[in-house]
C-alpha cells in the first residue's frame, strides 16, 4: 500500500461538537422567540440599543466628573485669606 492508495476518512458531521452547537443554537432561538412574545417585537433589545445606552451612561459619568472638578476648583478658589491664621482644630469660645 502506498501513500497514493490511502483515502482520507469521511468527515463525521454528527460529532459531539456539532450536537452541542445545534443545542445551543436552538436554545438561543427559543429564548429570542420567547422574548419577542413577552415584550413585543418593538421592545426587543438590540446591540445598537445597548451601545446607545452605554454611550449615554459614559456621557453622564463624564458630565458628573466635570461638575465635580468645577466644584472643587471653586472651593479651592474661595479658600481663606493668607493673613488669617489657620488652626488644625477649631477654637472653642467660652463666654
Amino acid at each position: 500500500m502506498t501513500v497514493a492508495d490511502m483515502k482520507p476518512a469521511p468527515a463525521q458531521p454528527a460529532g459531539l461538537a456539532a450536537v452541542s452547537r445545534a443545542v445551543v443554537a436552538t436554545a438561543a432561538d427559543l429564548i429570542s422567540n420567547v422574548q419577542r412574545v413577552v415584550v413585543g417585537e418593538e421592545n426587543v433589545r438590540t446591540a445598537r440599543d445597548n451601545a446607545w445606552d452605554a454611550m449615554l451612561a459614559d456621557r453622564a459619568r463624564n458630565q458628573a466628573r466635570a461638575d465635580l472638578i468645577r466644584e472643587v476648583a471653586a472651593l479651592v478658589a474661595r479658600r481663606a485669606p493668607r493673613g488669617r491664621k489657620m488652626t488644625k482644630t477649631p477654637q472653642v469660645v467660652r463666654g
